[in-house]
């Protein structure tokens, strides 16, 4: 038997939850675009996504360390890659759209320029007087705009929903900006999950990053709540904290945080009564979220993490050579524009020098921002 578009959205509105997004009621595309005979229309998106050069230069953009601290350390893709895995189970558990929710998680991350959340402060304040800059923003403008793989239109055209659910991603540090997605609606279901899934991902994979490179020990996390749970249920007391032992109580975290979440969501659908999507985007919260309990205990070692981690001497560093290096890129663009590429030179008269110039800067990796700055300010490095 062969499974076509038409079985596959019948067995999405088998198995989906009243409020999961149908791929069928997708609103569609910008443009007109055939639909495959064997995905649904969200699982093309998944794909363009992945095919795009934005997704492959994750592998080289920050997350905490930068590239040259090691190869074990997390990248933006190695990152956005586990987000898409817990997101799927989120989904999955709630009777939500995987392909979409998976897709969402899958593009969440393109838009973030090189040095991780440092290249961001850089990147918004040099543009703070020409329009600012976002990484969400920054993820819809080459969804929609700079990636250019078709002969009949700019971007990617994805669905409707998946563009919401990028413009309406969001979490403690990325507050949505939904312009003309329904500004007033919350994100459906699958939108939600995947800023869940970014926060518990970030979150424990830091943890395991920093204990990695030594700059957390287990002894200063003494006191955090989560951790003694952790060690309870692993049956490990320290205070020699090894790898095998490091995996397992970082798995364990993952999977207490996740069993948690998917309780304290589906507790929350039930309270609401939601009986659809619309429903859903109506309510005056998310609906997806931690208990009570697991919320405060979460806060409690993120709150660790960004006092121990997030400015710790050696992170601070990177951050200030990375905002040195953007800072000096943009200037030099600014000043002398001739040095930029003959693609992005071309393209100033229609989108404004400081647009070019950002755009071309967001699209760097962490290593390939390094050699520009050398092939600059080097006198000794070819141009």
């Amino acid at each position: 038997m062969i499974f076509g578009r038409a079985e596959l959205e019948a067995i999405e509105d088998r198995n989906l939850a009243p409020y999961g997004l149908r791929s069928k009621n997708s609103r569609g595309r910008v443009y007109p675009d055939d639909e495959p005979e064997y995905r649904t229309s969200f699982q093309r998106d998944r794909d363009r996504i992945i095919h795009t050069t934005a997704f492959r230069r994750l592998k080289y953009k920050t997350q905490v360390f930068f590239n040259y601290e090691g190869d074990y350390y997390r990248t933006r893709l190695t990152h956005t890659l586990e987000v898409a895995q817990i997101g799927r189970t989120v989904a999955r558990a709630l009777g939500a759209n995987e392909d979409l929710t998976e897709t969402i998680c899958l593009a969440h991350d393109l838009g973030h320029p090189p040095f991780g959340h440092s290249g961001e402060v850089a990147l918004a304040r040099l543009m703070r007087d020409y329009g600012g800059f976002d990484h969400n923003k920054q993820t819809l403008r080459i969804v929609t705009l700079l990636e250019r793989r078709y002969p009949d239109f700019l971007g990617l055209n994805l669905t409707w929903e998946v563009r919401e659910g990028i413009v309406k991603h969001e979490s403690e540090y990325d507050i949505a900006d939904a312009g003309d997605y329904n500004p007033d609606l919350r994100g459906p279901l699958e939108a939600q999950i995947a800023n869940a899934a970014d926060e518990l991902a970030y979150t424990a994979h830091d943890l395991d990053d920093g204990l990695r490179s030594g700059m957390i020990s287990s002894p200063m996390l003494e006191g955090i709540a989560l951790w003694g749970i952790l060690q309870e249920s692993v049956g490990w007391r320290g205070p020699l904290l090894d790898d095998l032992t490091r995996h397992r109580l970082i798995r364990r975290l993952i999977s207490l945080e996740v069993t948690d979440l998917v309780h304290a969501t589906d507790q929350r659908l039930r309270e609401n009564n939601v009986r659809s999507v619309e429903d859903l985007q109506r309510l005056p919260l998310n609906v997806i979220g931690f208990s009570e309990d697991m919320h405060r205990r979460n806060r409690q070692l993120k709150d660790f993490l960004y006092n121990n981690l997030y400015r710790h001497y050696r992170v601070v560093r990177m951050a200030v050579k990375a905002e040195r290096i953007i800072g000096d890129l943009f200037q030099a663009y600014h000043l002398d524009p001739p040095i930029l590429p003959r693609q992005f030179q071309d393209l100033v008269e229609e989108r404004s020098l400081e647009r070019v110039i950002c755009d071309y800067i967001a699209g760097m990796t962490d290593r390939y921002a390094v050699e520009e700055h050398d092939k600059i300010f080097d006198p000794l490095t070819k141009p």
